[in-house]
């Protein structure tokens, strides 16, 4: 990876610890650190970090960094520090979902999801699950809510899994279509289903 002395202090100190691991991650909801301007660090589409326009290979730095990740009211990426709020681009969701565990069927259906940074999260009230298009294919993209306000996209295998969970129920104006994990219903919005478009 690139030399790191030009990053920020807070974000050296941190990189100093990067494979102690094992830790709960930091309260970072709770820090209200200045804005110290961007860092040229992305998070792909595939869920690749770069540093610099080069991968970041070391998984514990990874893991490390995505422990101080923050997405703000504002829509942004963040890596937070105690000391230092630093700009990130993330190009889709920061996290992917990439393993699945399904318990039970439909209104008692657990789904248990593992990102491909080893969080664990069971889709529910807590950790909800949402739908966009995507824009190249038109194609559904489910999010699944992960800490604070990020969320983890699921692969394309993964979603593949999921529509086969996928069913109708009925309600007061006719019925819709989604997905039940732990005693919720996450529907897909009916404009999203429309393929005449």
């Amino acid at each position: 990876m690139a030399e790191i002395s030009a990053m920020p202090a807070g974000l050296q100190a941190l990189m100093s610890r990067a494979d102690a691991g094992g830790k709960a991650p930091p309260p970072v909801e709770k820090w209200n650190p200045p804005f110290c301007g961007d860092l040229d660090i992305r998070i792909a589409r595939d869920g690749t970090w770069y540093y610099l326009g080069s991968p970041i290979g070391r998984l514990p730095l990874v893991k490390l960094f995505a422990s101080v990740l923050r997405k703000d009211e504002d829509g942004r990426h963040y890596l937070v520090t105690p000391v230092e709020k630093i700009g990130i681009t993330v190009e889709d969701a920061p996290l992917l979902a990439v393993e699945m565990a399904v318990e039970g069927e439909a209104e008692n259906r657990q789904i248990t999801l593992r990102t491909n940074l080893g969080d664990l999260v069971q889709a529910g009230r807590d950790h909800p699950i949402r739908f966009e298009k995507e824009p190249d294919s038109g194609g559904l993209k489910p999010y699944v809510h992960v800490r604070g306000r990020l969320e983890a996209l699921f692969t394309r295998a993964l979603m593949y899994q999921l529509a086969e969970l996928m069913e109708e129920r009925g309600k007061e104006d006719g019925s819709e279509t989604g997905i039940w994990s732990g005693g919720q219903f996450f529907a897909v919005s009916p404009d999203l289903l429309d393929v005449s478009e």
